[in-house]
């Protein structure tokens, strides 16, 4: 499968190791050119280009870059894309942290509903409640009994199963989290993020979560804080 990334940093790397690791060919992107790429490039044997690139041509393309960097991706990055391209969100919104006071997160909109909006395409929500850390060392084979499960949702069953299928290929299992609209339920703050549950646990996580956004993961006065994520 061609996956293009759009973002390299830490979810962004982790994705391209296990990509790679699992046979598909991979196109890594980030806001600083292909040149501050070349290791990650050579290590992996994924190729390093332009943003544009990054996009064009591909099976999947994941979105992992800092969520107040979204606004800021080239202009009808995806006008050209094919309707049957599975474009991934791994983003989360980091008020206080990182983002800022983002306008249409906070006052109604799901994280992902902002993304689609701003990118003009439907996206598969995924890859968001896990520690970028953990995704190396916490891929187990199919069965396994400590496989972690990572929620998924999306509005497209097709694409939907897509990347389920592509995250069981990289060691997780994936549960259905339903809509985009229903997506709250794996953003910060919510019962399963950053647990590492496997595939009950994420069920019951899931079940358990709260739409409304939690005073921690809202914008204040001060946001945002120090917290630098690098695209």
């Amino acid at each position: 499968m061609k996956i293009g990334i759009v973002g390299a940093g830490n979810i962004g790397s982790a994705l391209t190791r296990l990509f790679r690791a699992a046979g598909h060919e991979v196109t890594i992107s980030n806001s600083r050119g292909p040149g501050s790429l070349a290791g990650l490039s050579a290590e992996t044997g994924a190729r390093a280009a332009a943003i544009e690139e990054a996009v064009r041509g591909q099976d999947v393309v994941v979105v992992a870059v800092p969520t107040i960097k979204i606004p800021g991706l080239p202009r009808e990055l995806f006008a050209s894309t094919p309707a049957d391209v599975v474009v991934i969100d791994t983003t989360n919104y980091y008020p206080q942290q990182r983002d800022g006071h983002l306008d249409g997160i906070e006052d109604a909109n799901t994280e992902s509903e902002w993304v689609e909006q701003h990118l003009g395409r439907p996206v598969v929500k995924a890859f968001n409640t896990i520690e970028a850390t953990h995704l190396l060392p916490g891929a187990k084979p199919a069965g396994s009994a400590d496989r972690i499960a990572l929620a998924v949702a999306g509005d497209d069953a097709r694409a939907k199963s897509k990347a389920m299928a592509l995250i069981d290929g990289i060691g997780f299992d994936a549960v259905d989290a339903g809509t985009i609209a229903e997506s709250w339920r794996q953003q910060p703050g919510s019962p399963g993020y950053l647990k590492d549950y496997g595939v009950k646990g994420v069920h019951s996580a899931l079940a358990k979560a709260n739409p409304e956004r939690q005073p921690e993961w809202r914008a204040t006065p001060n946001s945002p804080g120090t917290y630098d994520s690098p695209a």
